[in-house]
C-alpha cells in the first residue's frame, strides 16, 4: 500500500499543471515539443545532379520536397495532410529531371520488397501500396500502379517496379499508359537495375536456396543468366559502357551445418559477367577468416563501378569497415580508407572519379560517436574531410554535376536538416531550418557527454551521459539500450527515425530530473569488428549484458545519482536487454519500459539470429537451445521483482507479439507488477506520430512514478 501511495503521488506530481511563467523559469518542456522536430529521409539526387529530393516527416505527415541547383531553394512537391502512417519510400528523381518517383504505403519493418501494407490507423478501408510519380514543375501526383521498389530508367521515360508476386512490371513515367508485365520469371525478383542506355534491365531472380543475376533485354524473347550456379548472387552493378555487370556471390543454402556457439567465417566474392556471352569470372575472393566475412554494416558490400574500370567495395579485413578498390579485370585490392573508424553511407560521384561517405572520425574529441563526411578519389588519393566539429552529417548525395554534396546534418541540439556544401569542402548551407517548429526547445536541450566504463570481463563499453545542471542533489537515473543490435547511439540526433525518437525521450528525461546513460554495448557498430561480433553474444550467452550492468555500476558511482533508483528502457533488442536486466538484476534495475522485446529466444527468434532453421541443426542443437534459454529473460524469471511497462504494436513482423503475450502471462502469474500499452495494428517501428507520442509519454510517466522523480511538469 505504501508503494502504491508513493506511485500515485509521483504521477500526480508528474501531471500537475503549472503556470506558463513558472514553466519558462524552470526551463521544462513537454513531450509534444521535443517530438515536434521534422525528420528528413530518402535524400537522393538525379543523375544530372540538378535536382535533389527527400521525404520530410512533420509530426507524422510525410511529403516529398525538392531543391534544384544552383540556389537549392527547397520546395514542397506533394501535399499529404494526415498522420496516417503511410510511408513514402524508394524516392528517385528521373534522369531528365522531370519527375520524382516514390512508393506510398508499406513499411520498413520488412527489408524485402513487396511489404504487406500496414493499417496503423485501424481504418476500415485497407491501405494500398502504390507507385507514384509527381512532376517536378508541380501538379498532382500520378498513380502508376500497385507495386513496390521502382527503378526509373536513365532516360527518364520508363519506370519498372515489382508487383506483389515479385513479378516485374513497367509503365511510362508520366503515367500516359497502364502498367504492363515486362516478362515472366519463375523466381522472386528484386534489385532492379537499368543499363546505362535504358534498353536492358538486370535483376536478382531469387530461387530460395540460390539466386541468379538475370538480364532482360527489350524485344528479346528470353531472359539471360550470368553464370548460373548453386550460389546466391546479388547486387548487380552495370559497367559505364553497359557491357559488363559486377555482382556479389555467396554460397547457396545447404552443406555442412556450422556450429552455433562458435563464430565461423562467411566467405564471399566479387564477380564480373559479360552481358553478351553470359560468362563470368571472379575478380576478388575474401579470405576464409572471420574478418573476411561478408560485411553487415550499412550497404553491405557497397559495390560500385567506378572510373578507370575499377570496382569499389567494403570489407572488414583490418578489423574496421573500410573501402577498397580493385581493377574490374582482377588483381590486388587497394585500401582507400584506413584507421580506427567505420565507413558508412557510401555514394559515388556521377563521373565515378570520387566517393563521398560518412565515418565516425574527425579532429573533434568524441567524433567516434558522431558522423562526418569525407571524399576520396577512386585512384587512392588521401581522403579529404568535408565536415568538422560537433555537428553530425550523413546520407550524402553528389549533386550539380559533381560540384555539390547534399546531406543531412544535425547536432546535439539541432534536429536533422537538409544541407548542401561544395564537393571540395567549404561553407555548409542548411536548406530547411524554417521547418523547425517555433516551440521546439532547442536551447533547453543538454549536450550529452561521451563516457566509457569497463565490464566485469574487462570489456570497454561506451555511452552518452545526459544530465541537466542543478536540481536535486541526488537524481534518479535511467539507462537507455538501443536495438538492432547493430546500431550506435550518437552525441546528437540520430540518422534513424527510431533512435531520433530515443534521443528525444532521453533529452526529455534529462530535462525532467533524470540522469540518463545511453549505452553502446558490444554487438553495436562503430567500434570495430571485434566489438560488433563478440563471442557468446545474444542467444549464445548474452555477453553484451555485462556492458549494461557496467553502465549501471558507472551511474551508481556518480555523485549526482541516487544509486537506489535506477531504471532502464529500450526497444526491440533494447527491449530484450531491458527485460534481461529486470530478470537478472531487479536489485539494480528498479523499473523498466520494455518495447517489443525478445523474452524467449526459442519462440521463433533463434532461427532468425542464426539465419537457419534450428530443428535441422546437426551438431550442438540441444546445447544451443539450453544456452539460448539461459540467455533469455524467461531463463531468470524467478528473480524478476521490478515492475515493467510492456509496449508493442500487435502487427509487429520483426518481433512477434507472442513474445509480449508470453512474458506478460508469466510475470502476472508470479505477482510481478505489469503495465501494458498495446497499440492495435501498429508495427515494430511505429508509423504514426501519435503512437510515438503515446508510447514515449507512458514510458516517461511510468519511470517517473516508479523511480519517484520530482518532475513537477506536465507531459
Amino acid at each position: 500500500m505504501l508503494r502504491l501511495f508513493r506511485r500515485t503521488l509521483a504521477i500526480v506530481g508528474f501531471l500537475i499543471l503549472i503556470p506558463a511563467a513558472a514553466q519558462a523559469s524552470a526551463q521544462h518542456f513537454t513531450m509534444q515539443q521535443v517530438l515536434g522536430y521534422p525528420f528528413p529521409t530518402e535524400l537522393t539526387a538525379s543523375d544530372s545532379g540538378k535536382t535533389i529530393a527527400w521525404v520530410l516527416n512533420e509530426r507524422g505527415v510525410r511529403n516529398i520536397w525538392i531543391a534544384q541547383a544552383p540556389d537549392f531553394k527547397p520546395r514542397q512537391l506533394t501535399h499529404y495532410r494526415n498522420d496516417d502512417g503511410q510511408e513514402l519510400t524508394y524516392v528517385q528523381v528521373s534522369g531528365d529531371d522531370q519527375y520524382v518517383a516514390y512508393v506510398r504505403g508499406g513499411n520498413h519493418d520488412n527489408i524485402y520488397p513487396m511489404r504487406v501494407p500496414p493499417d496503423p490507423t485501424s481504418s476500415v478501408k485497407r491501405p494500398k501500396m502504390q507507385v507514384w510519380t509527381v512532376p517536378i514543375t508541380g501538379g498532382a501526383p500520378i498513380l502508376i500502379g500497385m507495386g513496390d521498389a521502382p527503378a526509373v530508367s536513365p532516360d527518364g521515360r520508363t519506370i519498372a517496379f515489382l508487383k506483389k508476386d515479385h513479378s516485374v512490371w513497367s509503365a511510362p513515367t508520366d503515367g500516359s499508359a497502364r502498367p504492363q508485365l515486362m516478362f515472366f520469371d519463375r523466381g522472386a525478383d528484386y534489385s532492379l537495375r537499368w543499363s546505362p542506355d535504358s534498353k536492358q534491365l538486370a535483376f536478382v531472380s531469387g530461387r530460395g536456396d540460390h539466386s541468379f543475376i538475370t538480364i532482360y533485354t527489350r524485344g528479346e524473347p528470353r531472359l539471360r543468366y550470368l553464370d548460373p550456379t548453386t550460389n546466391h548472387d546479388s547486387d548487380p552493378r552495370w559497367s559505364p559502357d553497359g557491357k559488363h555487370i559486377a555482382f556479389v556471390r555467396r554460397p547457396g543454402a545447404g552443406g555442412k551445418v556450422e556450429p552455433l556457439l562458435k563464430r565461423t567465417p562467411h566467405p564471399w566474392s566479387i564477380w564480373v559477367g559479360d552481358v553478351a556471352s553470359g560468362e563470368a569470372r571472379a575478380v576478388w575472393k575474401s579470405p576464409h577468416t572471420l574478418l573476411g566475412s561478408m560485411p553487415n554494416t550499412a550497404g553491405g558490400a557497397n559495390l560500385h563501378w567506378a572510373a578507370g574500370n575499377r570496382l569499389i567495395f567494403m570489407n572488414d579485413l583490418d578489423g574496421w569497415p573500410h573501402l577498397y578498390a580493385i581493377a574490374a579485370t582482377g588483381g590486388k585490392a587497394r585500401r582507400l580508407t584506413s584507421g580506427h573508424y567505420m565507413v558508412e553511407n557510401v555514394t559515388m560521384a556521377p563521373d565515378g572519379r570520387f566517393i563521398v561517405y560518412s565515418a565516425n572520425t574527425g579532429d573533434t574529441p568524441g567524433d567516434i560517436d558522431r558522423r562526418h563526411l569525407f571524399r576520396v578519389a577512386v585512384d587512392g588519393a588521401k581522403p579529404q574531410a568535408l565536415t568538422h566539429g560537433t555537428e553530425l552529417s550523413w546520407s550524402p548525395v553528389v549533386a550539380e554535376g559533381g560540384k555539390t554534396v547534399a546531406f543531412i546534418q544535425a547536432g546535439a541540439k539541432q534536429p536533422p536538416l537538409v544541407a548542401v556544401e561544395p564537393a571540395q569542402g567549404g561553407a555548409v548551407k542548411v536548406l530547411d531550418a524554417d521547418q523547425i517548429p517555433a516551440d521546439f526547445p532547442t536551447q533547453q536541450l543538454v549536450v550529452p557527454k561521451l563516457v566509457t566504463f569497463k565490464a566485469s570481463d574487462g570489456h570497454v563499453a561506451y555511452g552518452q551521459l545526459f544530465e541537466r545542471a542543478g536540481g536535486a542533489a541526488k537524481k534518479p537515473a535511467v539507462i537507455f539500450v538501443h536495438g538492432g543490435p547493430m546500431r550506435q547511439m550518437l552525441l546528437g540526433w540520430h540518422y534513424s527515425g527510431y533512435y531520433s525518437n530515443g534521443y528525444a525521450v532521453n533529452q526529455y528525461l534529462a530535462n525532467h530530473g533524470f540522469v540518463v546513460l545511453s549505452v553502446n554495448y558490444r554487438l553495436g557498430i562503430g567500434h570495430g569488428w571485434e566489438f560488433h561480433h563478440p563471442a557468446h553474444a545474444g542467444p549464445a550467452g548474452a555477453s553484451e549484458y555485462r556492458d549494461v550492468v557496467a553502465g549501471a555500476r558507472y551511474l551508481q558511482h556518480l555523485p549526482g545519482v541516487d544509486a537506489h533508483h535506477i531504471g532502464i528502457w529500450g526497444g526491440s533488442y533494447g527491449g530484450y536487454l531491458t527485460a534481461l536486466s529486470l530478470a537478472r538484476n531487479s536489485d539494480i534495475f528498479k523499473a523498466g519500459s520494455d518495447w517489443a522485446g525478445i523474452h524467449d529466444w526459442s519462440l521463433d527468434m533463434l532461427r532468425n539470429w542464426f539465419q537457419r532453421d534450428y530443428p535441422s541443426f546437426e551438431t550442438d542443437r540441444k546445447k544451443a537451445l539450453k544456452v539460448a534459454w539461459r540467455s533469455s529473460p524467461v531463463g531468470s524469471i524467478e528473480k524478476w521483482r521490478s515492475p515493467v511497462l510492456l509496449i508493442q504494436g500487435d502487427n509487429d513482423h520483426t518481433v512477434k507479439f507472442q513474445q509480449t503475450v508470453d512474458i506478460a502471462n508469466r510475470l502476472k502469474s508470479r505477482g510481478v507488477e505489469v503495465q501494458e500499452l498495446v497499440i492495435p495494428d501498429e508495427i515494430h517501428s511505429f508509423l504514426r506520430y501519435h503512437s510515438w507520442l503515446e508510447a514515449d509519454t507512458r514510458t516517461a510517466e511510468f519511470l517517473a512514478a516508479e523511480l519517484h522523480a520530482q518532475t513537477g511538469q506536465p507531459h
